[in-house]
């Protein structure tokens, strides 16, 4: 068992309590201007932007720190045009086969379908996976822990960081996603956790009539 070795903490740097109020206010009013966007550009975004986004999200912490996530970043338009393809399918069974009254209703004011055009106008698709277990070099299993926890807080770095940095995204999980597998060459030791589109949003992009729960209904201070 390796011993666990300790450095001092350098990268912390504390701040008056003002600023502190006042960074936390701007963060929150940059954050509440992110919506999820349905009609994408397709204008190019530079795969530097994304590389950087994703190296923010790589900062999430993680059970026992064995980062149990992997992000593959399509870019291919044949590849996006399969991935529309079999998530269009799926979807399409759950819109009218698998999707139980209650489900469609609580969907309704999204005004969400089967079809999915933005899979391909986008730019960038982003498959997150969670590893639900690592491999070693000698094909061993190495138990990773709280895989889902882990990887939700990486993709939420990851939205943070890409909305931080001028683009909007999408979350797309059709159900089942098994066809990412297939597609992008990943192992059965990884199962998709999401698919994230990215990219500018379209010049008439509309977004729902929706808005967030207050601060009361969400929080109780004990």
């Amino acid at each position: 068992m390796a011993e666990a070795r300790f450095v001092p903490l350098l990268d912390w740097e504390e701040r008056p309590v003002e600023e502190m109020r006042r960074r936390a206010r701007e963060f929150y009013d940059e954050m509440r201007r992110r919506r999820t966007v349905r009609q994408f550009a397709d204008r190019p975004v530079p795969r530097a932007i994304i590389e950087d986004c994703l190296r923010a999200a790589g900062t999430a912490p993680s059970g026992a720190n064995l980062q149990p996530w992997h992000f593959v970043v399509v870019g291919d338009a044949a590849i996006k045009a399969k991935i529309r393809e079999a998530a269009e399918l799926e979807e399409s069974e759950f819109y009218h086969h698998r999707a139980p009254k209650e489900w469609l209703e609580a969907l309704a004011p999204l005004g969400t379908d089967e079809h999915k055009p933005y899979l391909e106008a986008a730019p960038w698709l982003i498959a997150v996976f969670g590893q639900r277990y690592g491999v070693t070099p000698s094909g061993g299993r190495v138990a990773h822990y709280y895989v889902q926890e882990s990887v939700g807080i990486a993709a939420g770095f990851f939205i943070a960081a890409l909305h931080h940095a001028g683009l909007v995204t999408l979350t797309h999980t059709p159900s089942p996603m098994g066809f990412l597998n297939d597609l992008l060459g990943r192992p059965h030791s990884e199962k998709p956790f999401l698919l994230l589109v990215v990219g500018y949003p379209a010049l008439d992009a509309r977004v729902p009539d929706i808005d967030k729960k207050p601060l009361e209904a969400i929080v109780t201070f004990v």
